[in-house]
């Protein structure tokens, strides 16, 4: 059955596993929420979806988000020049900030620029991520256009455990976490911290002329300070009730002829509270905010500061029709302000959101539909809406298809920022159709997905006004492959995106490649446990891409290899190392800006295991 009424249990709205119960069938990795708003087993989820777990996160002994991130299906990553350097996230070859990034529920970002400061979300925080790949405007309302990323972060998982970690490696990086967590049949908390930072390197090559526009042969450092804390209850009669916090501040040092040093603060917190009035109607109510500082500095001398909130409200209601049948409705709420040195000639707006989903089985058919009216202070009414099919084959292959609107609303630079926003800026828009197989041979398990997406109205300058206009369109087509396997006690998992990402706006760009996006990626991945030890690798290899909307400025394809190795000392402690960039490779995901080369670290973890 689709709605699994054990997972349905345990995991409503925008919530994750909250308890260890014996009535929970599936493990964490197998159950998402992000896709469809309520909990379903990975494998029957009509959505393209990726998932991340803790335990990956440790194994790949990954030092960032984009390390996780770096060549799943659908991804592609530009960072200008290493660690807490602004780094861009296109999903399925939309633009940066069509991208809805979710933290325990709570929408984050900045309102003002329209993106998430991934380079500053501390993976040692990170209990597990869900990708979504395609629209999914029609449960979550603007940004959603490339689809969601959901990051959770670490919850208590079994009896009272402390925990810790310290590394070291290459550039002068250093860091150390710390933490405790526990669960029980009625609840959990998790409290950690930690602490990094990093010499760096030169971040962009010297150009006064494009890239940083400045020539600063030094070394660009980071340092990272977060805590996070979450706490979880259910009582007798069934009420649950959790609250999450976490805040993560960071200190950039780069090369910019016009700001080189940024200080930052995200601040995202977020509680719940669900129950079930009824056997077949739970209900879930949600408030969360995010905050998004940063203060950036030329030599030492305050440039700019900007600070944005979101505070953001939610009421969820499920309802089982039967057990085939599950009708989700609820409403959303949103108020993003703005407080920064550059005056903004509004500086809040609000957005109101209904929407509503069927999910239904009908033999071997599954159904999803969805669809979603937003009212928004500023461009006023957007309705969108999806339709996914499923259907299983004799063989267990399965079939899906799927249909999708969705758009993303401008931000306050885009409307308001002096001397450049245009106030009757309209949302993208955008359409997305998509099919894909799925299926378990002897093997391993595969799936191939195919998908077009057009937008429409992109955001652009926009010359004959001198500012920015709904003016530019797009046309994304890309092919997404996976397949996992075992080959003599080697776990192998393999990833391959083809993407077509074309530029259809009037003009002589007309027909170019959209910039920064490979058109080709692939992701291998392969290991082994042995008896006290664990071997692997990790190779990611890019085609080619440009870096200007005139593809006149092209970036070399490129491909690293990574080794790792894990030994258990003893039932508490693993002693870990990584070679990062085995092969020294000198490569750019953004014109003129490095990315690090070879380096060796190393990890020591605390944490008794049953």
């Amino acid at each position: 059955m689709r709605f699994n009424p054990c997972a349905k249990g345990a995991l409503t709205g925008l919530g994750i596993v909250l308890f260890n119960t014996p009535a929970l069938a599936a493990s964490d990795a197998e159950i998402l929420v992000t896709a469809s708003r309520v909990a379903e087993i990975m494998d029957e989820t009509l959505a393209s979806v990726t998932i991340i777990t803790r335990d990956d996160i440790e194994h790949q002994q990954a030092q960032s988000v984009r390390d996780v991130l770096r060549g799943i299906p659908g991804v592609s990553l530009s960072n200008n020049g290493g660690a807490g350097k602004f780094t861009s996230v296109f999903l399925r070859g939309t633009e940066s900030d069509q991208v809805l990034v979710l933290v325990d529920g709570v929408k984050v970002g900045s309102a003002t620029a329209g993106t998430t400061a991934f380079e500053h979300l501390p993976v040692s925080q990170i209990e597990r991520i869900e990708v979504v790949r395609g629209p999914r405007s029609s449960l979550y309302g603007s940004e959603a256009i490339g689809g969601v990323i959901q990051i959770f972060t670490r919850k208590g998982r079994g009896a009272t455990q402390p925990f810790f970690n310290i590394s070291a490696g290459r550039y002068g990086s250093r860091e150390a976490v710390a933490g405790v967590s526990s669960s029980t049949e009625h609840g959990w908390y998790n409290l950690s911290a930690s602490s990094s930072s990093t010499e760096g390197f030169d971040a962009c090559k010297a150009n006064l002329a494009a890239g940083c526009f400045a020539d600063e042969p030094d070394k660009d450092g980071y340092t990272n300070r977060s805590v996070s804390l979450g706490a979880g209850h259910r009582f007798n009669n069934g009420v649950e009730v959790d609250a999450r916090l976490l805040r993560t501040s960071g200190e950039s040092r780069f090369d910019g002829g016009f700001q080189n040093e940024a200080d930052s603060i995200q601040h995202i917190a977020g509680a719940s509270v669900r129950f079930a009035p009824t056997e077949e109607w739970q209900t879930k109510l949600t408030a969360g905010r995010s905050q998004d500082e940063s203060d950036n500095f030329l030599n030492g001398v305050s440039a700019s500061r900007f600070d944005t909130k979101r505070d953001t409200l939610s009421w969820q209601n499920d309802v089982t029709i039967a057990d085939e049948y599950l009708l989700t409705a609820g409403v959303d709420y949103q108020d993003d302000k703005v407080d920064s040195t550059t005056t903004f000639a509004e500086t809040s707006r609000d957005n109101k959101g209904v929407f509503v989903q069927f999910q239904g089985m009908f033999a071997e058919n599954d159904l999803q539909l969805a669809v979603r009216s937003d009212d928004n202070e500023q461009f006023g009414d957007h309705t969108t809406g999806s339709v996914g099919w499923g259907y299983l084959l004799s063989n267990g292959t399965r079939l899906t298809a799927s249909y999708g609107t969705a758009f993303k609303a401008p931000s306050f630079n885009e409307l308001y920022f002096p001397g450049f926003g245009n106030a009757s800026l309209g949302p993208e828009k955008s359409r997305s159709i998509e099919f894909g197989l799925a299926g378990k041979l002897d093997l391993g398990n595969w799936s191939i997905n195919t998908y077009q997406t057009n937008v429409d109205d992109l955001i652009a300058y926009d010359a004959s006004i001198l500012a920015p206009n709904n003016i530019n369109e797009a046309r994304i087509r890309g092919i997404e492959v996976t397949f996992t396997t075992q080959i003599k006690d080697w776990n192998v998992n393999t990833y391959i995106t083809w993407l077509d990402p074309e530029n259809l706006s009037p003009g002589s760009n007309r027909g170019k490649v959209l910039p920064r996006r490979a058109e080709e990626t692939l992701r291998f991945d392969v290991t082994r446990q042995f008896s006290r030890y664990t071997l692997g690798a990790t190779v990611i290899a890019e085609g080619d891409r440009f870096d200007d909307l005139a593809n006149t400025r092209k970036l070399d394809g490129y491909t690293t290899v990574d080794l790792r190795a894990d030994y258990t000392l003893n039932k508490a402690w693993l002693l870990q190392a990584r070679i990062e960039n085995v092969f020294d490779e000198e490569y750019e995901t953004a014109a003129f800006y490095n990315q690090p080369r070879r380096g060796l670290y190393v990890t020591l973890r605390y944490s008794p295991r049953d």
